[in-house]
């Protein structure tokens, strides 16, 4: 209970007769809306009032939505969190009830990756996150940027349970050959991606293939920079059947320097996952990096001098695993750390279309 003074009550009452002030505090007392405070002293006044009291406040029946946690929620929503805030369910119960609505449709349907991977056809029940978020609560941002999430944590229910994917900016890339298996390069930068685009369009003109540093390649597709790692799911959704065959050969081309190395090794971290995921299964995609094309980045740089090269980014997190270096033989390696330990590093537009 809160304190409310008598002088505040009797500025409430709107009189200033102290006979009907009194008859207003009385009155409240009456109603059981405020208790004197016993221990506060009397205001010297007759008839006598005490100089402060209880404000009551009205207690809130729960029963009926404790009844609706215990015996009207779905079991994949967790009810703890709200058993023990019943203020919290009493506003958000609107959306908690819209959630227990989805969970009680989808009973025997559940979507998972697992169950996807085993039975590809229920890939088509998976929906973004936006068009999941409108189908159960009607607005289409309740998930990315309203009170979604917060109801989620408090329902004990993870994104992936409702059988979405969220969307990133569409994966651009170029096909010359739909041809299964072969070659798919991810690119880091946007200038290589049109260079190497272009040179395969105009040997398209001549042959049904084309040649990149002495490798066939099919496809090149452009990963803008660590914008990949987000546009990953691509992979699985978005692209053409021949790009997401699991017999390709997946090659990564960045630039030379920490944060490139970074990005090749997190991308396979994530193509890994995917192989352990699918019940350790090799899927066969699995990103390896482009030697052909980091070994003629050294050749020219080798060419243009080590002063000629930029400066790298101290800022650049240097917390690599080694995996990118496990791949290349021996002489290469040294060549290409040398740099890097110099302070120096390769960008990806070293090479034009001229080299390929």
């Amino acid at each position: 209970m809160k304190k409310i003074s008598l002088e505040q009550l009797m500025e409430e009452s709107g009189t200033e007769d102290y006979r009907e002030q009194y008859g207003y505090v009385c009155r409240l007392m009456e109603e059981k809306r405020i208790l004197p405070v016993k221990s506060s002293p009397l205001n010297g006044k007759k008839p006598a009032l005490h100089r402060s009291y209880w404000l009551v406040e009205d207690t809130v029946d729960y029963s009926g939505l404790i009844e609706e946690l215990k015996y009207d929620i779905t079991p994949e929503i967790k009810t703890d969190y709200y058993m023990n805030h019943l203020d919290v369910y009493q506003e958000e119960k609107k959306w908690v009830n819209l959630l227990n609505d989805y969970f009680s449709k989808q009973k025997g349907k559940e979507i998972s990756p697992w169950s996807c991977q085993q039975e590809p056809e229920k890939w088509q029940d998976v929906i973004s996150l936006n068009e999941r978020s409108f189908q159960i609560w009607g607005r289409e941002k309740f998930l990315q940027r309203e009170q979604g999430r917060r109801i989620l944590a408090h329902c004990g229910v993870e994104t992936q349970q409702l059988g979405v994917y969220e969307t990133t900016e569409p994966l651009a890339y170029y096909s010359v050959s739909r041809m299964i298996p072969q070659t798919v390069v991810i690119l880091e930068n946007k200038d290589t991606f049109y260079s190497m685009r272009l040179h395969l369009m105009n040997m398209c003109k001549e042959q049904c293939s084309g040649i990149i540093f002495g490798v066939e390649v099919g496809t090149v597709v452009y990963g803008a920079g660590k914008g990949i790692l987000r546009s990953y799911e691509d992979f699985r959704f978005c692209v053409e059947p021949h790009i997401n065959e699991r017999e390709n050969q997946i090659l990564y081309f960045g630039d030379l320097d920490y944060e490139g190395i970074g990005i090749f090794e997190r991308l396979a971290g994530l193509f890994d996952a995917e192989g352990i995921e699918i019940c350790c299964r090799v899927t066969g995609h699995r990103v390896l990096p482009f030697i052909q094309a980091y070994e003629k980045m050294v050749e020219k740089a080798e060419r243009c001098g080590i002063d000629f090269l930029p400066e790298s980014s101290e800022k650049q997190n240097r917390n690599l695993s080694g995996l990118f270096w496990s791949f290349f033989p021996k002489n290469l390696q040294d060549k290409m750390l040398q740099i890097l330990e110099s302070g120096k590093y390769i960008p990806q537009e070293i090479v034009n279309i001229m080299d390929f």
